[in-house]
């Protein structure tokens, strides 16, 4: 079997790193992939050429041999395999034991010459990627898509992300096949996407309620009102406001709040009402307050203390 140059089947110098071994190997495997090229019967010979390469330069010990003894020390078998009678033409017969020690060949390249040829090295999934990803409010809560950047093998990507209603910060979503690429032919691995959801400017979330902060006044308190309230996907709605209303109230719409994720069943929207009270007013709207005060007759700490 002819001597095969690893180092230039990966296009690297023989004084190359382990990372630029392996950012050429993904790059070539990703070329030759037989997925991107099928049918093609040459992308699909440098596809293996590539695999092989990387199975012995990719581990220390194996490319140390390499460099040593050359690619015959990793083909048929990974037994030695010089061809002709003997070394240097030499035809007698050599105690190998008093060379190498009592293993023979053994001891130099780590395996019998008994054992049989050496099972092949099977195909693996690819490692799965990790990344994180600050999603929008509205897109966590309603769904939609979303655009990642990663980079994976050395390579920058875009992806747009299908994410599912209801998702909160610390849900992971699993991309299928979008991953670092597998070895000879097998499939690449997952990517997992850790959400982070970024705030909103007026809504919160509790579970799958959504809470809104809706400021009314002194009079609307007391007389009731009918006020314009946001909601996250329906735009805003009318809200009645009782007479009487205290600050802090809650006033409840209706699955109008975050799907759940499993059963699809939408949450509530918490209208909390607050009271404003301008922090200036004039001399007529102080008396108007005074007088009434006096004609409520109510104190809100009475058996408070």
């Amino acid at each position: 079997m002819s001597e095969v140059d690893y180092y230039k089947v990966l296009g690297v110098s023989k004084n190359a790193t382990a990372d630029e071994i392996r950012k050429a190997y993904r790059q070539l495997s990703r070329e030759y992939h037989p997925d991107r090229k099928p049918g093609d019967a040459v992308a699909a010979e440098k596809f293996k050429e590539v695999q092989e390469a990387e199975s012995v330069l990719g581990d220390e010990e194996k490319r140390a041999k390499y460099d040593r003894f050359g690619s015959a020390t990793f083909q048929q078998g990974g037994r030695a395999h010089p061809g002709g009678a003997g070394f240097g033409g030499f035809d007698g017969q050599i105690d190998l034991s008093s060379i190498f020690g009592s293993g023979g060949f053994a001891d130099l390249f780590g395996g019998g010459m008994g054992g049989g040829p050496r099972p092949s090295p099977r195909p693996q999934k690819g490692q799965d990627a990790k990344v994180d990803v600050d999603v929008p409010f509205q897109v966590a809560a309603a769904g939609g898509t979303h655009p990642i950047h990663l980079t994976v093998g050395g390579q920058s990507q875009r992806l747009d992300a299908k994410i599912p209603s209801g998702v909160q910060t610390g849900s992971v979503i699993r991309l299928a096949g979008q991953g670092h690429p597998g070895q000879m032919g097998a499939p690449a691995g997952d990517l997992l996407v850790t959400i982070k959801v970024a705030p909103h400017p007026f809504f919160r979330r509790e579970g799958n309620s959504l809470l809104v902060d809706v400021p009314i006044s002194i009079s609307e308190a007391v007389l009731g009102a009918k006020v314009d309230v946001p909601t996250l996907l329906e735009g805003p709605v009318v809200v009645t406001i009782p007479p009487g209303t205290s600050s802090g109230a809650k006033l409840r719409l209706r699955e109008k709040g975050v799907p759940d994720q499993k059963t699809k069943q939408r949450g509530d929207l918490l209208v909390v009402v607050k009271i404003v009270v301008p922090k200036e007013i004039d001399d007529s709207a102080k008396e108007l307050a005074d007088q009434l005060g006096q004609a409520l007759q109510h104190n809100p700490r009475d058996g408070m203390w």
